[in-house]
C-alpha cells in the first residue's frame, strides 16, 4: 500500500527527527529521499521547511545514488528461502532479517557512495554496475 504524505511526515517526526538529534545534535545534515509522491508532496516540502531541514535535490529515476536500494538487496538475498505463509510472517521475517545487518555494512555502503556518483557521472546518469 501506498504511504500517504500525511503517514510520512508522521513517520519523519517520531523517527527521523529523533535519529537525527541522536547522530547529528547540533550540527547541520541534509536529508536524502526520493521522489515517491508522500516525499515531493507540497505538504512533505512545507514540512521540512517549517523544520529547517534541507533536502537533497534529487534527479528521478535514479536509484544508483540510494545506499538503501542496496540495503534491501541485502535483505532480500538474506530472505532468498525464506516461505512466509501470509503478510504478518512476511513483515516478521523482513523486520528479522533488517536487524541482522550490522553497522558495518551501512558504513561500508556510505564510504562507497563518492564511487557510485562518480560511476553514474561517467555514464551520464545511465544505469551502473552499482
Amino acid at each position: 500500500s501506498k504511504v500517504s504524505a500525511a503517514v510520512y511526515q508522521d513517520v519523519l517526526e517520531h523517527f527521523m527527527l529523533p535519529a537525527a538529534d541522536q547522530l547529528y545534535g547540533d550540527a547541520d545534515f541534509i536529508f536524502q529521499q526520493d521522489l515517491a509522491p508522500a516525499h515531493s508532496a507540497k505538504a512533505t516540502s512545507t514540512w521540512f521547511k517549517d523544520h529547517g531541514i534541507p533536502v537533497l535535490n534529487w534527479p528521478a529515476n535514479s536509484p544508483d545514488l540510494n545506499a538503501i536500494e542496496n540495503l534491501w538487496g541485502i535483505v532480500k538475498r538474506k530472505m532468498r528461502y525464506a516461505r512466509p505463509n501470509n503478510a504478518e510472517e512476511l513483515k516478521v521475517t523482513i523486520r528479522a532479517t533488517w536487524a541482522l545487518i550490522t553497522p558495518g555494512q551501512c558504513h561500508r555502503l556510505i564510504n562507497s557512495m563518492p564511487r557510485h556518483i562518480a560511476a553514474v557521472i561517467q555514464a551520464k546518469g545511465a544505469p551502473t554496475k552499482y
